[in-house]
């Protein structure tokens, strides 16, 4: 009887996973398909429940895979050995299986059980059409435990030396429920820890394992085989074609000489995987060790298309449409330098417009500038812009270095000269600007796409930009330093119980802003504070918030600023949702933010989530209608308004 418990307790841990899986046989027969329908009585246990429904192969099956009466009497015979699997996965060993068929139903119901030998015959002669009811009920029996747990050495047949922590990861100990997966889980948890510190050949078997059923116990003995703590040996590249050996080596998180750690070498290969320039990064070690008692790596790469051609468009009824196309070269002098190409077509419509304009930019991004993860970008830009407010036509030169500063921090700094040309009510000024922004930014919310959605946590910016403008044509010079701080958090209502997780979501936004150093009139028209618009208060044309010249729709501009945003965001069904929100600010002719005339918007919209992002169509109306301001607004985009 032991060796017969002890190999249906090894069946059982073997395959464990078997439960969660429908097997779908095809069968042909002559008969015709014979419907019917299940119903599992619940145990009143949770997870016993998930296992058997799981395993099920006569309700999950009922539907899509009608078969005749022999081939219906196989598979209700072939459920007693599925659910006694489960029963036993869930460390139920005991316990009995009972399948009850009837037709008729009521009082007059003629029943059969499952495991009759005349079942076949007694589905054939059910009439044509009518139904057959399938009853599954499980008698669990007792819960066994673990009794004895030993871990023993594969060669030596000794207890395996292990550290604290190795034991910890293990976690199987006397008494615990016999649940199949925690006793697999054991093993693995154990094997992942050894090989994090350094036995890179270890090995953990699958358990033995021995019924006993008088105490109601599970006595398991696992083989261990540490084997020896190894250091990273010779790490070897393959695959490179285009992308320097040079660039992939500095950018490796992990070295020859360092301990042998799987967490470790997984980062460094989705570290590289992320640089953008590879479609595929894998790396092996090797079946053993070499005679330096080292673990050689090789890394092997698939490189990425070096080019690639998108294109990008949106819509607001305050700023008109927007379209154009991108070409980006990947990889442009072999250490993941990228360059791309914008052209853009702007202001077709729009009640902030006074005419069609242009954004020509080349951004240059280089990765691991000077050290690792520093990296350089720059741009050179052409853009004219027929704002209601005053007309552009600028040419920009911008650099800059991002860094990581701490976990979730980054820093960047930079320079930008500027070159521009604006016409105010007929008369034209030339500026020439040169600023220093200087920022630091926060991010915990997990997410890497700023297209995706975030569900949680804080994103957060704070900004200088000392700035001067040099006298030119038709204007004086000055000296000013723009200072922003903005703000957005994300609660997932998923914490109160009321909703799934990423379904329903609070988000909030602040910011607010301030020029030091100069009045309005001494600053550049482009270089003021304004409110309006999509990023600050939807509702209000962009520049449609602040002072405004007197019965015009010209903006003016501020010196400090500040806005906020509540919105909520809720998915329907399927990849629909739907957002309704309301946006405050106000524009002050004071450096002090929190003057102005607070102006507030409300609105709401739709999403349609696709897989880079969802897209936006929102529809905002103002609450308090600034004169000559518009009476609503749409806007159509790609992603969140933040």
């Amino acid at each position: 009887m032991l060796n017969r418990l002890a190999l249906t307790a090894n069946r059982v841990l073997a395959g464990a996973a078997l439960w969660g899986a429908s097997s779908c046989l095809s069968w042909s027969w002559a008969a015709d398909p014979q419907p019917y329908t299940t119903k599992l009585v619940p145990t009143g246990e949770a997870d016993l429940d998930t296992a058997i429904k799981s395993s099920s192969d006569l309700q999950s099956l009922q539907s899509t895979h009608a078969v005749g009466p022999f081939a219906l009497a196989g598979r209700v015979r072939n459920e007693y050995d599925r659910l006694r699997t489960a029963l036993e996965s869930c460390g139920y060993y005991a316990g009995t299986v009972h399948i009850t068929l009837s037709r008729n139903g009521g009082k007059d119901a003629v029943k059969m059980d499952g495991m009759s030998p005349a079942l076949s015959q007694w589905i054939e002669s059910v009439p044509t059409g009518e139904k057959i009811q399938a009853e599954v009920k499980v008698d669990k029996g007792p819960l066994f435990h673990l009794g004895t747990v030993t871990l023993v050495d594969g060669k030596t047949g000794k207890p395996p030396i292990l550290t604290d922590a190795q034991k910890k990861a293990f976690g199987l100990a006397s008494g615990q429920p016999a649940v199949a997966k925690s006793v697999l889980d054991g093993g693995s948890n154990l094997m992942d820890a050894l090989r994090e510190d350094g036995h890179a050949l270890a090995t953990v078997e699958k358990p033995k394992a021995f019924l006993e059923p008088t105490t109601h116990t599970l006595n398991i003995t696992y083989p261990v085989t540490p084997g020896p703590v190894l250091n990273i040996g010779k790490i070897d590249t393959t695959g490179l074609k285009q992308v320097h050996e040079k660039f992939v080596r500095r950018r490796m998180t992990v070295q020859e000489g360092q301990l042998y750690q799987p967490s470790k070498i997984e980062n460094a290969r989705q570290d590289l995987a992320s640089v953008g320039v590879f479609s595929n990064v894998t790396v092996q070690d090797a079946s053993t060790y070499a005679v330096d008692g080292t673990m050689p790596l090789d890394f092997s790469f698939k490189e990425a298309k070096r080019h690639s051609v998108g294109a990008e468009g949106g819509y607001s009824t305050d700023l008109g449409a927007r379209a154009g196309g991108s070409w980006t070269h990947y990889n442009l002098l072999g250490n993941a330098e990228r360059l791309r190409l914008t052209a853009l077509i702007t202001g077709l419509g729009g009640s902030a417009q006074q005419g069609l304009g242009y954004d020509v930019y080349a951004d240059f991004f280089k990765p691991d500038f000077l050290e690792r993860n520093q990296n350089l970008s720059a741009r050179i830009e052409g853009l004219r812009q027929l704002f209601w407010s005053y007309r552009q036509t600028a040419f920009l030169i911008r650099g800059g270095i991002t860094r990581p500063l701490a976990k979730n921090w980054n820093g960047s700094f930079g320079l930008m000269a500027e070159q521009e040309k604006i016409e105010q009510f007929g008369v034209t000024r030339d500026y020439t600007i040169i600023s220093a922004p200087l920022s630091v930014m926060f991010d915990n919310t997990g997410v890497g796409n700023p297209i995706e959605p975030a569900t949680h946590g804080v994103r957060a910016s704070m900004s200088i930009t000392p700035s001067v403008s040099l006298g030119n044509k038709g204007s004086g010079t000055s000296f000013f330093a723009i200072l922003n701080g903005t703000a957005s958090t994300y609660f997932d209502l998923h914490h109160l119980g009321i909703s799934k997780p990423g379904n329903s979501v609070l988000a909030f936004r602040g910011m607010v802003g301030s020029i030091q150093g100069a009045s309005t009139w001494d600053i550049p028209p482009d270089q003021r504070l304004y409110a309006g618009g999509s990023s600050t208060v939807r509702g209000f044309r962009w520049q449609g918030v602040g002072p405004q010249y007197k019965n015009t729709r010209y903006a003016i501009g501020g010196t400090s600023l500040d806005a906020g945003s509540a919105e909520f965001r809720q998915r329907i069904i399927g990849n629909v949702g739907m957002a309704g929100f309301i946006d405050a600010g106000q524009v002050g002719s004071s450096s002090l933010p929190f003057t102005g005339k607070l102006r507030v918007g409300a609105g709401g919209g739709v999403r349609y989530y696709t897989p880079i992002g969802p897209i936006r169509l929102d529809v905002a109306v103002p609450l308090n209608r600034a004169p000559r301001g518009d009476k609503w607004d749409l806007y159509i985009g790609l992603g969140e308004t933040f």
